[in-house]
């Protein structure tokens, strides 16, 4: 019994003093890029291949359906201008960078809505223990 109330007070101390991990993440930010013709699976290769060697990509998300290139990159090293100036230079592609129409790039993209009940409830517990 009082090993009970020992461990649980250890836990609760525990709870009460800890601070949160602080990770040092890198911001992604997801880009595309449009090509004029589908890619065939030889291009789609080729193409991986030379963003894989620009710096600042993350080398495992590199998404290709049809003539559209989809992928993620570290916008504290480079940013998607950057990305599709060096990848050009590599090869000169048919392709164009895609830009984001000014009506969406005010919106809102989170997936969860702030206003429901099991946001505020999470929010309230996270500001407790942090």
């Amino acid at each position: 019994m009082g090993v009970a109330i020992l461990f649980s007070a250890i836990l609760l101390f525990h709870i009460i003093t800890a601070k949160p991990a602080v990770y040092d993440t890198p911001n992604l930010q997801v880009s595309r890029i449009d090509f004029k013709s589908d890619i065939d699976s030889a291009q789609a290769r080729q193409i991986c291949g030379d963003l894989r060697s620009i710096k600042g990509l993350t080398s495992d998300s590199i998404i290709i359906k049809r003539n559209v290139v989809v992928y993620f990159h570290n916008n504290k090293i480079t940013n998607s201008k950057k990305v599709y100036t060096q990848l050009m230079a590599k090869r000169h592609y048919d392709a164009r960078p895609y830009i984001l129409p000014e009506n969406l790039a005010s919106k809102e993209v989170c997936p969860i809505d702030q206003n429901g009940m099991s946001y505020k409830l999470s929010q309230k517990i996270n500001h407790f223990f942090n």
